[in-house]
């Protein structure tokens, strides 16, 4: 039979521990088990949050969780769901807010733009606004498209870039097909940003081409 938390002696307690001995003291399956607050009849939070992880394999596969997903499993629903996915979103966030990275190089916008496509299944198009001397200022997905396609907004792009005080930009876009090999019409977005950028005086940097824990870049295409 299931004990509840509140029953589990004081030292056995997620909140308790984390108190005593810090977050790092703690599993994942305590961890979630904090943020789900409580379980359902006949399983306690820490139980459920153990059952969640079977489920989806890991931390990995429970962060690429959609919320509707969630929200159906028996004892989660909306709320718990939303908690539990927004929580995974600060993380990413935070770590990517730790410092002010400078893009110098394909590399280094693949360094923040990979993990912002953990778990992505349709097409998405990331813009990466920077400063005059390339320093990241703002992140932002300007576009979702199908499983195989996203358009380029090139105008939304721009006017995204010069909404945040930008002065360069690269962009990214995923390829759910695990392939991150560029397409030719990847490469004509690339071209036609490069001179989009170009007249509004502002420094077209890299498109990278991201398909998991892969990626490469989108040169422009010779017209």
């Amino acid at each position: 039979m299931s004990v509840p938390i509140a029953q589990l002696p004081h030292t056995q307690r997620p909140r308790e521990r984390l108190r005593l001995l810090g977050p790092h003291a703690l599993s994942d399956a305590e961890l979630l088990a904090l943020l789900l607050g409580n379980g359902t009849r006949g399983n306690s939070a820490l139980e459920l949050a153990a059952q969640l992880l079977c489920e989806y394999g890991g931390l990995a596969g429970l962060a690429a969780a959609r919320p509707e997903e969630l929200a159906r499993r028996a004892g989660i629903g909306p709320a718990k769901a939303a908690t539990v996915i927004a929580a995974f979103h600060l993380g990413t966030r935070s770590r990517i807010a730790c410092a002010v990275p400078q893009l110098t190089d394909p590399a280094r916008i693949a360094d923040i733009a990979v993990p912002l496509f953990a778990g992505a299944r349709v097409e998405r198009l990331l813009v990466l606004i920077c400063d005059a001397k390339h320093r990241l200022r703002h992140r932002a997905f300007v576009a979702e498209g199908a499983i195989d396609h996203v358009a380029v907004p090139v105008r939304e792009i721009l006017n995204t870039v010069l909404r945040h005080d930008g002065r360069a930009f690269a962009v990214s876009h995923n390829h759910p097909s695990g392939d991150p090999t560029p397409s030719t019409d990847d490469r004509r977005a690339s071209a036609i940003l490069a001179a989009a950028a170009t007249t509004v005086g502002l420094r077209y940097l890299d498109h990278i081409v991201v398909a998991g824990e892969s990626w490469s870049t989108a040169p422009p295409l010779d017209f």
